[in-house]
């Protein structure tokens, strides 16, 4: 901060923005309620960059419960039960303290999920590292992934999926999202009520609150990281899973009563954002006693109290009368509970502290009324050319062996066991199919269903086309859920993106909502909610357009749940799609050929609709011995890594005309390979021809090698062996 910059900019509030503030209040603000301002104001908590292109994304439905603008979004998956899902970022925290920053983001999204009224059931992490040759990234990737663990394996939720991927431009910014999905009673769903009446009382449970995480919103989450992030690690909370898991246990129980009016996370901007939407989600006003507030150290000033974002606490709005049964709840699982408000008429937030009032605002000024921009666009320079270097056109003299373990064995294909394997995959019981499948499921307990659950997304798409990009990651989803038998039901999303205010990001990112927009509209798949993370970048480095698409499926009997892997020997192997020369933005292209440019994959939205709905109806009718997407590294990778889960080589020739590599390592679109008894290939085949889907029958499982035509061959153990090492030994330096 510079010596003379005025206070509301070192918040990171605008003179434009200060003028808005003066106008809604008709005063000056004092320097409290100007903290306030700017922690609700910020890109993180208002969305004022993004919230005009959000609003043209479909987020209706018969399946969908409770859509955009909650915690969390829910949708109905029978029996009277709903899935309450949502994702989040904790890249700028986790850019600058790894371990806290992922760990806190897992505590954040967990709590989020609880504040609906349902248990959390499982966790997914899509992460985003630069390069393993660089010792920073190693220690990025090593502390998130232990702050992942070390998180969820205490508060007894699984982590059961994710996506993990590594490219220059994330090595100044890692890219550090979240999910999290629960399960509830439809009818016990705790939303915004409209009707609470005046005097309720707003109890903060959980930690008391101290220092850590002032500006998290603003400070972390709003600007660009600068090389002096160590500066930030103030803005870093810092996480508690023990107590996490009590103030799990207490929320559940007292929702369970019927003991709560409402309930939410003190996330960003703390106190002052979950009293303020508490408030104007009530169509209210709040008085807020900051004396009242439990804190972890003395001589904390009002702004310090009401932006802090200290974890593992809750702001609940309770009845009076039963106040006391709340406060017994509280002290049975060892938890704090204090009354710091109550509800009123008016709708103006008002804080006192010492006896005084120090902040006199409208509730919904800071809730909704932020300001929102539509900033400049324009495609980025250079574009053109990128594209039409395109890498489907080279001249490509590479063994075809060679290559082959090139891309099996790149970071982004190889195996990700060193990460998930300290995660707790299997805790509460219900986890049916583990990371390293297509997607992750877990059974619905009291009944046959099972969720499915995918993260996606392609930086290299969106880099080249963030349309694309964008619906490309909704496609591949769907496509992950499908292969496991799950029909796609609803997406959230994190949308991970640099500067808003370069016109170049701003185009990014309107492109990539149009791409969503029109991949949900056609697959049926309405977005509940999600989250923004703007400015990632630093130092004159941007992250790729990365939007990331947590797609949840349902299952109607998980016992007829397909799996990748090669059953065993002497199933027929069918390619379902068709192969074209679409090698731009590929795996293949960036490590074997050294580049990222040419246009990405086309992409039919019909006919990506199709083929889900063929793939769910072969699981229906337990038709398929296995199923696998095709997506990175194209059908070589589909091939090998369906032998490896199945622990069962095959022999294959490469249908088609196409020069080895495309036929090989093209990562054309709406694409599976599947596998299915001998006496099913003809099953296989009419069902194909229903949907309108093109089918080639590559070959059959069986012995201990993978054979494609007399091209190349290696055994399975040889090609095991190159998957699960790249990562370690990258890891070793």
């Amino acid at each position: 901060m510079k010596v003379d910059q005025p206070l509301h900019q070192s918040l990171g509030l605008t003179d434009e923005e200060l003028d808005g503030i003066r106008a809604t209040l008709g005063r000056d603000p004092n320097r409290i309620e100007l903290a306030m301002y700017a922690a609700m104001w910020s890109e993180h908590c208002s969305y004022k960059s993004s919230k005009v292109h959000l609003r043209t994304l479909p987020t209706e439905g018969p399946q969908v419960l409770v859509g955009p603008g909650q915690d969390a979004g829910a949708v109905d998956i029978g029996n009277g039960l709903a899935a309450v899902f949502k994702m989040e970022s904790h890249s700028h925290p986790s850019a600058v303290e790894p371990y806290q920053g992922a760990a806190t983001g897992v505590g954040g999204i967990v709590r989020d999920i609880v504040s609906m009224g349902a248990r959390p059931m499982a966790l997914l992490d899509p992460l985003r590292f630069g390069p393993l040759t660089e010792e920073r990234n190693r220690l990025l990737f090593a502390g998130v992934v232990a702050g992942i663990g070390g998180y969820g394996n205490c508060i007894g939720v699984p982590t059961v999926g994710g996506e993990i991927q590594f490219a220059e431009p994330h090595s100044a910014n890692p890219t550090v999202n979240v999910m999290c999905v629960g399960v509830a009673p439809a009818d016990r769903l705790v939303t915004a009520a409209p009707d609470v009446p005046e005097g309720s009382m707003l109890l903060l449970i959980g930690a008391a609150t101290g220092r850590d995480g002032i500006g998290g919103v603003s400070v972390l989450a709003s600007r660009t990281i600068e090389e002096d992030a160590a500066v930030s690690r103030p803005s870093v909370q810092i996480g508690d899973p023990f107590a996490g898991k009590l103030l799990i246990e207490t929320c559940l129980e007292l929702v369970e009563g019927g003991l709560l009016l409402g309930l939410q996370d003190l996330g960003g901007a703390g106190l002052t954002c979950a009293a303020s939407e508490s408030a104007a989600r009530a169509g209210m006003g709040a008085e807020l006693d900051l004396d009242a507030v439990p804190l972890r150290e003395a001589g904390l000033e009002a702004f310090e109290i009401l932006t802090s974002e200290s974890q593992e606490r809750m702001l609940a709005v309770v009845d009076p009368a039963r106040l006391d049964e709340v406060h017994g709840v509280c002290s049975k699982w060892g938890l704090s509970s204090a009354v710091v408000g109550w509800l009123v008429d008016g709708g103006r937030l008002i804080v006192r502290m010492g006896g005084a009032v120090v902040a006199d605002v409208p509730a919904r000024s800071l809730a909704d009324d932020g300001p929102a921009y539509e900033r400049p666009m324009e495609p980025p320079r250079g574009r053109h050319e990128i594209l039409e270097d395109d890498p489907t056109f080279a001249i490509v003299d590479s063994d075809p062996r060679e290559a082959f373990l090139a891309v099996l064995s790149s970071p982004n294909v190889a195996s990700k066991q060193w990460a998930f394997e300290q995660y707790d995959q299997l805790v509460q019981g219900a986890t049916v199919a583990r990371p390293g499948s297509d997607a992750a499921v877990i059974r619905v307990e009291g009944t046959l269903r099972a969720l499915a659950l995918s993260c996606d997304g392609s930086g290299r798409f969106g880099h080249l086309d963030p349309y694309l990009g964008a619906a490309h990651a909704v496609a591949e989803a769907s496509r992950n859920v499908a292969v496991m038998g799950a029909t796609p039901l609803a997406i959230t999303n994190c949308l991970n993106f640099g500067n808003p205010e370069r016109p170049e990001v701003m185009w990014q990112f309107a492109e990539s909502i149009r791409g969503m927009a029109d991949a949900c509209r056609s697959f049926g798949t309405p977005v509940t909610g999600g989250n923004v993370s703007f400015y990632n970048e630093s130092g004159g480095s941007a992250i790729w357009p990365t939007p990331i698409i947590g797609m949840l499926g349902l299952i109607e009997d998980y016992r007829l749940l397909v799996r990748p892997g090669f059953p065993g020997p002497g199933f027929l192997v069918y390619l379902v799609g068709e192969t074209f020369p679409e090698l731009g933005g590929s795996e293949f292209a960036e490590v074997v050929l050294g580049t990222v440019s040419g246009h990405p994959p086309a992409l039919d939205l019909a006919r990506e609709a199709s083929l889900h709905r063929m793939l769910v109806e072969g699981a229906r009718g337990d038709l398929l011995a296995s199923a696998h997407d095709c997506s990175e590294g194209g059908l070589a990778v589909a091939l090998a890594e369906s032998a490896l889960a199945g622990d069962t080589g095959f022999a294959v020739s490469l249908p088609g005309d196409e020069p080895w590599y495309v036929a090989l390592f093209s990562e054309s679109a709406s694409r599976a390979v599947v596998s299915v008894a001998p006496e099913n290939g003809e099953a296989l085949e009419s069902l194909a021809s229903a949907h309108h889907l093109p089918l080639s029958r590559l070959g059959e499982t069986g012995g201990p090698g993978m054979v494609v035509d007399s091209l190349l061959e290696i055994t399975v153990e040889e090609a095991r062996s190159a998957h699960e090492s790249a990562i370690p030994k990258l890891l070793a330096g």
